[in-house]
């Protein structure tokens, strides 16, 4: 029939009154698609991030790069004052790692590093679980306690710190003397090297809870409440609830916490210098202290930038082995 349509001329996907579009064809190449055009890759994204770069480069890059090259150097105050410092090749590292004070002082970093680590991913852990047990108004009060904590700075905080543990009149020794311990009577807590070491440990905990709390607390607000709901209706006590679900599901996150808590303890150095600078007999000593004291003491830079370096090195070691032993645990789930 002559108004009868052909069944390639009609598509049932498209609308109706619309004919399908063909590629355009040209001579020897109908048939054929064209040529899909490249579009210029836009330089503007870089341009506005290059200056951004730049400052970090400047900022962050070329200390390090100064320090390293330092390390090689046998840089002193004269040299600080004419230049012309000489290369002394590995000297300085020969010398650090041949020290017996330098190796006391890395296991007290690693101790200190250590211990102030499991007390702060314990503490904040059972913070954030309290918090997430509470009601709001007793929530929104522990939790502007935390952000007052974490706001404060650090040198203002170590100063209430100081005060709390004068021995006179300080707040810890009334307390200890009203409980029965009458031995704290005046005692001088930065006079003996276990209480400057424990003083200072408490002083990073303290300080350090808050961020690590109020982020495990965030991580649990994404937990599905029907998983907990299940698990208890199985009979799974608290402990089990945690061991069992919570923490298989924020194992990521605790990751990151407890390497972010690795480097902040480890690089502390502001407030064990303003409270006891190292002492008592070198008690709370730890690497960045060391190198701050080899630099403005004895004034040999060089050596104290190769202690830098090393203290770097270790570092990233340590992380590095944290990294692959959690990254060994997700491939075998």
């Amino acid at each position: 029939m002559g108004g009868a349509v052909s069944p390639a001329s009609h598509d049932p996907l498209l609308p109706e009154g619309r004919s399908p579009r063909t590629a355009p064809t040209t001579g020897a190449g109908a048939g054929t698609p064209a040529p899909v055009r490249r579009t210029r890759a836009n330089p503007w994204p870089y341009v506005l991030v290059a200056p951004a770069v730049v400052a970090i480069g400047l900022v962050l890059g070329y200390p390090v790069v100064r320090n390293v090259v330092m390390s090689f150097q046998d840089y002193g105050l004269r040299e600080l004052i004419r230049g012309g410092a000489s290369f002394v090749g590995l000297d300085n590292y020969a010398e650090l790692l041949t020290d017996g004070t330098f190796w006391g002082v890395v296991v007290r970093t690693l101790a200190f590093t250590a211990i102030d680590v499991v007390l702060i991913m314990v503490l904040s852990t059972l913070v954030a679980l309290m918090i997430n047990a509470l009601g709001r108004v007793l929530r929104f009060g522990v939790m502007a306690g935390l952000v007052v904590v974490w706001a404060t700075p650090i040198i203002a905080a170590t100063t209430i710190w100081q005060w709390l543990f004068q021995s006179e009149r300080g707040v810890v020794n009334a307390t200890l003397v009203a409980l029965g311990l009458d031995r704290f009577d005046g005692y001088s807590w930065l006079a003996h090297g276990p209480a400057a070491f424990a003083m200072l440990v408490l002083l990073i905990v303290w300080q350090s809870v808050p961020f690590a709390a109020l982020t495990l607390y965030a991580g649990l607000t994404t937990v599905p409440h029907e998983l907990f709901e299940a698990a208890r209706i199985d009979g799974a006590s608290g402990f089990r609830l945690f061991r069992s679900v919570t923490f298989p599901i924020l194992r990521p996150l605790f990751g990151l916490i407890t390497s972010l808590e690795v480097i902040w303890v480890f690089k502390a150095f502001a407030q064990i210098w303003a409270v006891t600078q190292g002492g008592p007999d070198d008690a709370t000593t730890t690497l960045p202290v060391y190198a701050y004291q080899v630099a403005q003491s004895l004034h040999r830079y060089g050596l104290s930038g190769a202690i830098s370096v090393v203290t770097v090195v270790m570092l990233t070691l340590l992380l590095l082995v944290y990294f692959r032993q959690t990254l060994r645990q997700e491939g075998d789930r």
